[in-house]
């Protein structure tokens, strides 16, 4: 059985795509087939498993999507690049965005990427889609496909405040186009626990969001050394294994499948 896990946040800038590498890593190195699908046309999740230059790529996911609204045949596999630490990753570049407004007019635009993903359910275990910081067409067609969704808060007050809207789109979502979605929980990350301003924010998370969404114990701690792995194109599990934030990622991911 296929799990598909969308990794969604209205703002940029708070380990959204961290996240997504991360425990897409994690689960490979615990024998899981992953693949992992950059749906954000800034090709963040591309770059941060090495492929510095996204936009030079062929084959990516605006491909795909372009051949599912014209029903064109492709290879199961078609664009995806296997990384040496055992995820399979489908890249994203600027291309996304211009296939974006191309989906206006198309009948059942909000379902293109789940045709995909039900294709891909026979070849992985687990499928993780690191979505676009905004909540346009490409992001509702992520939703459309997941099974369950985290959403990544930074311990700052910006971070909090389109949550509210995030979470009433993925209930839309869930009325009208994926009745099976859900949200995962929501993952505070580059959290700074020693300050009184992070403790408020982490206090302030849970009175607002508590009742109604999950809050995973597990939470990941600000450090400069996940900055690095992402700029050097590995996970933290590569370039600093027995680091706080690799620690912390390996039992958020405990977490998150303790709860299956």
């Amino acid at each position: 059985m296929c799990k598909v896990y969308a990794v969604a946040s209205q703002k940029g800038g708070v380990a959204k795509t961290t996240t997504a590498i991360n425990m897409g890593v994690d689960l490979a190195r615990k024998g899981y087939k992953v693949l992992l699908v950059d749906a954000d046309a800034q090709g963040s999740l591309t770059a941060g498993l090495g492929y510095s230059q996204p936009d030079s790529i062929e084959k990516t996911l605006a491909n795909i999507m372009e051949m599912e609204v014209n029903e064109e045949p492709y290879e199961w596999d078609y664009g995806i690049l296997h990384h040496p630490e055992g995820v399979d990753i489908l890249p994203s570049n600027i291309e996304l965005s211009g296939l974006e407004v191309s989906l206006v007019g198309v009948w059942s635009r909000e379902k293109i990427l789940s045709r995909y993903i039900e294709k891909m359910r026979n070849h992985y275990d687990v499928i993780i889609l690191d979505s676009m910081p905004s909540l346009g067409l490409v992001t509702i067609n992520v939703f459309a496909a997941a099974d369950r969704i985290i959403i990544p808060v930074q311990a700052a007050y910006l971070s909090l405040k389109g949550l509210e809207q995030l979470i009433k789109t993925i209930g839309r979502v869930k009325k009208s186009l994926n009745p099976g979605v859900g949200i995962e929980g929501i993952v505070i990350t580059m959290l700074d626990i020693r300050t009184n301003y992070a403790r408020d924010i982490v206090k302030l998370l849970n009175s607002a969001y508590g009742d109604a969404v999950r809050i995973h114990k597990t939470m990941i701690p600000f450090s400069v050394r996940a900055a690095e792995a992402t700029a050097e194109g590995v996970s933290i599990f590569m370039h600093d294994p027995k680091g706080k934030v690799a620690l912390a990622y390996e039992d958020f991911t405990k977490e998150v499948f303790l709860n299956e």
